[in-house]
């Protein structure tokens, strides 16, 4: 087991970069993007990314590295060796500032606005996504940045 833990804390580490800089991404430039574009377009914009980006590679990083975070904690917890604390930590914090985050707050978002049409998907747009999704997507960029921090702190000692 505890050969395995510098493998899954490298896979972690690319899972939660790669996590990191589609968040980053989002924040600093397709979000403002879509702003400045007609509701309508922005809308439309959003939608067509959110079914694209259901897709293997997209869900086996971002999965994946939930489910490496979730064996990161169980082996920190059993292994206990140098650097598992950190594993852990980079574990739970991408567990819920990344997953649960996505999960609680961006994907309602998302359907919500999958499913307005019309002025209500304008109101909505404006109002709550703009905002909302963006401010719980920055969030999502510094949990995933931080795991991945975390994680490689760990790989480093383990």
């Amino acid at each position: 087991m505890v050969a395995l833990v510098p493998a899954l804390a490298f896979a972690a580490v690319i899972g939660s970069g790669l996590m990191a800089g589609l968040f980053f991404i989002f924040s600093v430039c397709i979000m403002q993007a879509l702003s400045r574009l007609p509701p309508e377009g922005g809308i439309a914009a959003m939608n067509a990314i959110n079914d694209v980006i259901l897709n293997p590679l997209f869900l086996s990083a971002f999965m994946g590295t939930a489910l490496l975070s979730l064996g990161l904690i169980a082996v920190a917890l059993i292994w206990g060796g140098q650097g598992s604390y950190l594993l852990a930590a980079g574990g739970l914090v991408y567990l819920v500032g990344t997953l649960a985050v996505t999960m609680v707050f961006n994907v309602p978002l998302n359907n919500a606005l999958a499913a307005a049409s019309g002025q209500a998907a304008v109101d909505l747009w404006r109002e709550r996504y703009l905002t909302g999704w963006v401010w719980w997507n920055h969030v999502r960029t510094f949990a995933s940045t931080g795991a991945l921090a975390l994680f490689v702190l760990g790989f480093a000692r383990s």
